[in-house]
């Protein structure tokens, strides 16, 4: 007895204040608000750039000027015939180095930096031969490769007969300094002996290799086929030269 008595009566002493008993709702109500504080500390630290995985979002960049051209050092040899242009004009004399490599020296010649004219005739065989010369007229080095585009047109610029078909040739990189020409060849049959339906153009409109706009230059030849039999029209691919 002596000893539960001494015992009860250590817990008694004075100054000493018991601690209270926390009933089981109260801690579980405490626990929930220490959840809820939890999260809220964790969101607050997200929205300011608090260190965590970063969200990965679905797409695709794309530049802010949606520009997706390809590089522009591809060089096809074909060129459409466009409209009518700058007027060029004139036999222009000089010489000019070709490669048959695919690369070129330089960069193109651009239709705004050249002048077209068309030779002489040189006839043979029942052809009409003239060469369609390309003369370089700005300051700077420049390349040609491929076949040129031409057509014949009246005064009102309406095309007559069909565009003319490509000989078969291998095309090379023709280097222009300033002042230097390559030319073309354009070859039909004499509307006389092969007795196609025939036009008296005003101008032939020539568009450099891989350019879209063209020179109009003014036809001085007399009259071109342009249906019935015979009637086609070919170019070669440019080289280096006049063509005379």
């Amino acid at each position: 007895m002596a000893t539960f008595r001494r015992g009860a009566a250590d817990t008694d002493r004075p100054g000493t204040v018991p601690a209270p008993r926390t009933s089981a709702p109260a801690r579980r109500a405490a626990l929930l608000a220490g959840v809820a504080l939890l999260g809220v500390l964790t969101a607050c630290g997200t929205e300011n750039g608090g260190a965590g995985t970063p969200q990965k979002l679905p797409g695709t960049a794309e530049p802010a000027s949606g520009d997706r051209t390809t590089d522009a050092g591809s060089n096809p040899t074909a060129s459409p015939t466009g409209s009518a242009a700058p007027t060029g004009s004139g036999t222009t004399s000089g010489s000019a180095s070709a490669s048959s490599g695919s690369g070129s020296t330089g960069t193109r010649c651009h239709t705004s930096e050249l002048r077209a004219s068309v030779g002489n005739n040189d006839p043979g065989a029942g052809q009409e031969n003239f060469p369609v010369v390309l003369t370089n007229g700005s300051g700077r080095t420049c390349t040609l490769r491929g076949y040129p585009g031409a057509a014949f047109v009246d005064a009102s610029g309406k095309q007559l007969g069909p565009d003319p078909r490509r000989s078969s040739g291998t095309p090379t990189t023709v280097t222009l300094a300033p002042g230097q020409s390559a030319w073309s060849g354009l070859t039909f049959s004499n509307p006389e002996i092969s007795g196609a339906g025939t036009a008296t153009p005003a101008s032939l409109l020539v568009t450099p290799p891989d350019e879209k706009d063209s020179l109009k230059v003014t036809w001085t030849q007399g009259k071109v086929p342009v249906s019935g039999n015979a009637s086609s029209v070919s170019l070669t691919v440019v080289q280096a030269g006049t063509g005379a």
